[in-house]
């Protein structure tokens, strides 16, 4: 016996106890799919049998059922759930979740449920109990519908529950499976002639009856036509657009979801009370030429369309009247209501039109929804959503989206069919390209990316950059890109360093990344430099203008002028590029004054002091041994960490000191160079000559030669013992999606300003290896995917707010509460 159940469902067992509904559950569901009411009784009483505790263990299994349901997890009920009220509850959680509710009733005799009872210890309530569930099962069996539950499936022998099987369908409106590609048509209303020339202009083939009449359309390749709904009322041929639509739908050319004004044809074609308005007349009046047989098969076809569908693996939803995110593949009455009508505040017009709330401002999930209903006089996106309503049967036009190619397509209509209810809506007035809107930014937020798909941004992030963009940053026109962070490498288990070349190395390989390059890592600030033929701006990795002013001024003009060969080559107007400005001190001085030279200071100041006077009680014959050799060490380390930040300090006067090391060329005019090697990034950029530039050094490492590795080691080593940061190793031939763009690996001593004068002490360093890097890492992945993702919509010609969604982005990740040490 198959019992067929969605594939996103509440089912709920029935029965009475003793049936053997724990045992069914157990066999055909998965032991997370099932909340049982004895188990709950148990979590919230320690007592599976507490009848007492009842009320608050429905109330845990309810939420947790919610939980489930929001998630899209088929959930089962394991409880007797005989009475009518305890059911109600549970088709209230399935309706909230927008997902069916399904019955299965163990309707198993009652001296089988008495015999089991019998067997278990547990089970001493008396024989009364099962009689009273039968009784009410026996009492509820034929309301079960009524109730709510679009299936019920009835077991009623111990052959029935032994012999089931559970089959999962899809729901109706799930076409995942189907990957196109589309053509999506707008709202018809009855104008064939239109929609065959749409047709006919998209490639697709007509086929005629021996009347002439057009009854399929055999598409180009493997394209599928989508109809969006309201292919009837008002046009001149209902008939007609339904008997082309229909052929094509039959012979697998097509699908269409329902829209309004198929819902209202399907009740007035059946004798229902309609008020015959806004075209409904136009069709009856079309259909009484008809023969009875066709009239039959359009109702039953317009009655069978579903509500919306998911396509291509959930990545396209079309619905009449769209489809916010958290709707997409469910069912229910409230899904189909929004699908069909949209969202309405439940008033009308001057023009007796309901009034519709704009649900496509706020969208923002990762699948494209294509639908109509909505009078516009051009199809535009709106947050991944276009309305393709343009009207044809007002004297507008027929629009059809070609996915995933983005293309529109339409025809004019032949004249005016029908006299809109309203006055066509004049052409919406089109937002600047480069004008900003504070909804852009705030809440919580998916920005696409080619990368990795969507990047979430959280409230309180976009908020924590709001303050930060609005205060401190320069013009957004300027402001084009951020840099992201960049993950340590993984943290070595030698005895004397944090980390070390070999863990980049073996991520690398494990990776399957056979060739990297180290580059010197420069102690400085980062800088972003967009230098124009005129104007520019250079400005850190949170925004600001690196010097302001003159200085600024010079400084930009100094870059300008070194570029002057790279704009020519790259036949160019303008140049974005990576970089770091140093010293550190120029961009960073009040940060080493007030925290890292003041903890010198300090430690300098009274560590030598104390090692005098332990010696001098020591020669006195006091023992201080360890004391001294641990305060000793800990004014070695001290002196150790002043020279480590001093190092990367000199003097500037003016430009007189300041060096810019170039490591990537990001962007130029209509490209970017994410896909160019980093050899080829670190040869382009250093052309640039001047005393304003510094090369970056750099080695080639085949991470599966042992004696490359080794000299990779060495360099590094050689680096750092000469005072270096460290370095950083990158995928040579610039790699993105889930591999790290880079890892940085620091050197002892520089990393002995990050973590303190002390932290190479053994009980330090041990601490230390505990140190967690996914949420770091997680963020340099999420950080450059933005990067690059608004980089390529900046070549694109995207409108500003496009690109500045991007940019805005990573600074708001860089809220994320990670330990700035890393």
């Amino acid at each position: 016996m198959e019992l067929k159940i969605p594939d996103l469902c509440l089912v709920v067992l029935v029965g009475a106890s003793g049936s053997g509904k724990s045992t069914f559950a157990r066999k055909h569901f998965l032991p997370t799919q099932v909340l049982s009411s004895d188990y709950f009784r148990g979590l919230v009483a320690d007592d599976e049998n507490d009848q007492s505790a009842s009320v608050a263990a429905f109330d845990v299994l309810h939420y947790v059922a919610s939980k489930r349901l929001e998630a899209g997890r088929v959930t089962v009920v394991d409880a007797t759930n005989v009475q009518p009220q305890d059911r109600a509850r549970l088709v209230e959680v399935a309706r909230r979740a927008n997902v069916l509710p399904v019955a299965i009733v163990l309707d198993t005799p009652t001296a089988v449920c008495l015999a089991r009872n019998a067997q278990r210890p547990d089970r001493d309530f008396g024989a009364h109990v099962v009689k009273r569930h039968r009784a009410a099962l026996r009492r509820s069996l034929k309301f079960l519908g009524k109730e709510g539950f679009k299936r019920v499936h009835v077991l009623r022998s111990e052959s029935d529950v032994d012999n089931s099987t559970i089959v999962y369908e899809r729901l109706l409106n799930d076409l995942k499976h189907e990957t196109g590609p589309f053509d999506v048509f707008g709202d018809v209303h009855g104008c064939r002639a239109e929609l065959e020339e749409l047709l006919t202009e998209l490639g697709y083939t007509l086929v005629r009856d021996d009347e002439g009449r057009a009854v399929d359309a055999v598409p180009p390749g493997d394209r599928k036509a989508v109809f969006v709904g309201d292919l009837v009322d008002r046009g001149p041929d209902t008939p007609g657009v339904l008997r082309l639509v229909m052929g094509m739908v039959a012979r697998g050319h097509a699908f269409s979801v329902r829209g309004n004004h198929e819902e209202k044809l399907v009740r007035a074609m059946r004798g229902h009370k309609v008020t015959v308005r806004h075209g409904l007349e136009k069709s009856l009046e079309q259909f009484a030429h008809e023969p009875e047989e066709f009239r039959l098969a359009a109702t039953k076809f317009c009655d069978s369309l579903v509500a919306h569908y998911v396509l291509d693996g959930g990545k396209l939803v079309v619905a009449h009247a769209g489809l916010p995110e958290r709707y997409h593949g469910r069912a229910s009455a409230k899904v189909r209501s929004f699908a069909l009508y949209g969202d309405t505040t439940g008033e009308t017009d001057a023009h007796g039109l309901p009034v519709r709330l704009p649900w496509a401002n706020d969208y923002r999930g990762s699948a494209m929804v294509l639908y109509g209903h909505v009078l516009t006089p051009e199809a535009e996106w709106i947050n991944n959503t276009m309305c393709l309503e343009t009207g044809v049967v007002f004297g507008g036009k027929l629009t059809a989206l070609r996915y995933p190619e983005k293309e529109l397509v339409s025809v004019k209509a032949h004249q005016t069919w029908y006299e809109n209810d309203a006055p066509f809506p004049p052409k919406a007035v089109e937002r600047a390209p480069d004008v900003l809107a504070l909804t852009d930014v705030t809440g919580t937020r998916r920005i696409d990316t080619s990368l990795i798909g969507a990047v979430t941004i959280r409230a309180e992030q976009s908020a924590s950059a709001l303050e930060v963009m609005s205060r401190f940053a320069i013009d957004p026109h300027e402001l084009l890109y951020l840099p992201p962070t960049m993950a340590p490498v993984a943290t070595s288990q030698r005895d004397d360093v944090l980390e070390h070349p070999e863990e980049a190395f073996a991520e690398y390989r494990s990776a399957r990344v056979e060739q990297v390059i180290c580059e010197e890592k420069h102690m400085g600030s980062r800088a972003v430099l967009l230098v124009r033929k005129v104007g520019g701006a250079i400005y850190t990795r949170t925004g600001r203008a690196f010097f302001d002013g003159a200085l600024g001024t010079e400084l930009l003009d100094g870059v300008r002028s070194a570029c002057a060969g790279l704009f020519e080559e790259l036949a160019t107007d303008w140049l974005l590029i990576d970089a770091e400005l140093m010293p550190w001190n120029a961009k960073a001085s009040g940060l080493i004054r007030e925290q890292y030279a003041a903890v010198g200071a300090a430690a300098n100041g009274a560590l030598p002091v104390a090692v005098d006077a332990l010696a001098t009680a020591a020669s006195r014959g006091v023992d201080v041994t360890e004391l001294l050799a641990r305060t000793t060490q800990r004014a070695s380390n001290a002196a150790a960490y002043s020279a480590a930040y001093e190092r990367y300090c000199w003097p500037t006067d003016g430009l007189e000191g300041v060096r810019i090391a170039p490591f990537q060329l990001l962007a130029a005019e209509g490209r970017t160079f994410h896909d160019r090697s980093h050899l080829w990034h670190l040869e382009t950029l250093g052309k640039l000559e001047g005393p304003l530039f510094q090369r970056t050094r750099h080695l080639v490492v085949d991470v599966n030669d042992p004696a490359q590795v080794a000299a990779g080691v060495q360099w590094w080593q050689d680096l750092t013992g000469a005072g270096g940061e460290g370095m950083v190793v990158k995928p040579l031939a610039n790699l993105g999606g889930r591999v790290q763009p880079g890892v940085k690996v620091r050197g002892r001593e520089y990393l002995r300003i990050i973590y303190g004068p002390d932290y190479t002490s053994p009980e330090n360093l041990s601490r230390l290896r505990k140190r967690s890097l996914g949420r770091k890492r997680g963020l340099a992945l999420r950080e450059y995917a933005l990067g690059i993702e608004a980089l390529e919509r900046l070549v694109r010609g995207e409108p500003l707010w496009r690109v500045h969604e991007c940019v805005f982005g990573v600074l708001a990740l860089e809220s994320e509460p990670v330990d700035p040490r890393l």
